[in-house]
């Protein structure tokens, strides 16, 4: 081991600042962060230290570097462009047994600054003692992505009870099993989920029934959007949440790339559902997640696209909630946005579409479960969900109500996976569009249809004559 990882208490300690550039200030604001007094020597301030000068946060020393600067600072840190100044400098706090950093000369630095995860009063530190400094910057790039924001407002209420759980949990072991405990259960979720009130009233709930020996799992749900295909298009919290997961029942529409990022020791049980094809009943899902919420585990129920868009996320919550079981919710991209900009497809535009509609199409065999008066108005985009089965219905009842035979429409097959397909005619060719396009998919009927023509982004794009076969079927 190279460095001995260290915490050092800045509060109040005299630092010393020998350059007054963009790096020197990017070093102050770190500086500043832990409570330092910090004196500056620099011939010129850059404007964000110069600003922080005129509001007395940093005290401007001297102009020139002097020995006698070391004589009372805690540590002092280098970062000139002048290689024979930092050389200095190094040597004389060196001589004083003064902690000293050279910006970006590992060989004369006493101490080095750690890639910082900052979940204070949590604090994580990554460091590759100066050898690979970007490989140090790119490991803490993913463990942000892990670590939750509420842990630092987790760490502070643990601090506040601390004194308290150890009046009722004399043992160490036990103190220890608490903390365990608390931390992976409802206390943390309502911490993350920004019910501090309630997090500590959870707590104290928690730490009676665990000192009279009936420290029982309380189980709870997470409702998680997967997005529509690209394991990208997953969000933090999402995957934060399945990090957590004990059991994650999961769709077909998720893909594998996803369900790769739960838990590995998380057990996975599918309940997805395809047309015409129902291999598990929605009434069996929501019995499911009861059932596994009330054994006391973290249930994760992890749905493609967005939970509340078709998605019955709202009825398996309803459930949730009747049988008095905790649950959460974490949005996804929705299948209509993500599949459609990964179409280049805006779902708006002011020449072409002032407003669209969701639709699913699931609707009844007459149609008259929808106003097609309404959703056959021009200059507006529908984005129709499952409803290939149904394409014909729908062309047949918007043309009837009103809205052009010839209006642009695509078939996204596949939105925002390797192998998306994208197929545009106009709406009287959407059932012979529907027919030929892989499941899932999605329906886009509107002018904005016009644009992928022109910003169509994603994978193989459509080809000038001449050119290569594109990966769209074009009956337009």
């Amino acid at each position: 081991m190279d460095y001995l990882p260290l915490f050092a208490d800045l509060k109040q300690r005299p630092v010393l600042v020998v350059g007054g550039g963009e790096v020197a200030a990017r070093k102050v604001s770190l500086l500043q962060r832990a409570g330092a007094e910090i004196r500056i020597v620099a011939q010129e301030l850059s404007p964000e230290i110069e600003h922080l000068h005129l509001q007395g946060q940093v005290h401007w020393l001297a102009h020139s570097f002097a020995p006698q600067q070391l004589d009372e600072v805690f540590l002092v840190i280098a970062a000139t462009d002048d290689s024979s100044l930092n050389a200095e400098v190094y040597a004389e706090a060196d001589k004083r047994r003064v902690l000293a950093n050279v910006v970006d000369d590992q060989p004369r630095c006493s101490f080095i600054f750690p890639s910082i995860i900052d979940r204070s009063p949590l604090v994580v530190a990554v460091s590759s003692s100066g050898q690979a400094p970007v490989l140090a910057r790119m490991l803490r790039e993913k463990l942000e992505a892990l670590l939750p924001t509420s842990l630092g407002q987790m760490a502070e209420v643990a601090g506040r009870w601390r004194g308290q759980v150890k009046q009722q949990l004399s043992s160490l072991g036990a103190r220890r099993r608490f903390w365990e405990k608390t931390f992976g259960g409802r206390f943390a979720t309502l911490v993350a989920t920004g019910q501090v009130v309630q997090a500590e009233q959870q707590l104290a709930q928690d730490l009676t029934a665990f000192a009279q020996g009936h420290a029982g799992k309380q189980g709870e749900i997470a409702l998680v959007g997967a997005g529509p295909g690209d394991v990208g298009l997953l969000t933090l919290r999402g995957l934060q949440v399945m990090q957590q997961a004990d059991v994650v029942l999961y769709d077909h529409l998720v893909s594998d790339e996803t369900l790769d990022l739960v838990r590995r020791d998380a057990e996975r049980i599918c309940v997805g559902k395809r047309a015409g094809a129902h291999s598990v009943i929605q009434e069996e899902t929501n019995r499911l997640l009861v059932e596994l919420a009330q054994q006391g585990k973290r249930v994760v129920r992890l749905k493609g696209g967005d939970p509340f868009i078709f998605g019955r996320g709202g009825e398996e919550l309803q459930v949730a909630a009747a049988a008095g079981i905790p649950f959460q919710v974490v949005p996804g991209v929705t299948a209509a946005a993500g599949a459609t900009a990964y179409a280049g497809i805006p779902l708006t535009h002011r020449d072409h579409a002032q407003s669209v509609t969701f639709i699913t199409g699931h609707c009844r065999p007459d149609g008259s479960g929808l106003d097609w008066a309404d959703l056959a108005r021009a200059r507006q985009t529908l984005a129709i969900y499952m409803g290939t089965m149904k394409a014909a219905d729908i062309s047949r009842n918007l043309i009837v109500h009103g809205r052009d035979a010839t209006t642009p429409v695509a078939v996204i097959s596949r939105g925002t996976r390797p192998d998306q397909q994208v197929q545009t005619g106009t709406l009287q060719q959407l059932e012979q569009l529907a027919q030929q396009a892989p499941l899932p998919a999605l329906l886009v009927i509107g002018e904005v249809v016009e644009l992928h023509h022109q910003i169509a982004w994603f994978g193989q794009q459509p080809q000038a004559e001449g050119g290569s076969r594109p990966a769209v079927v074009n009956l337009a």
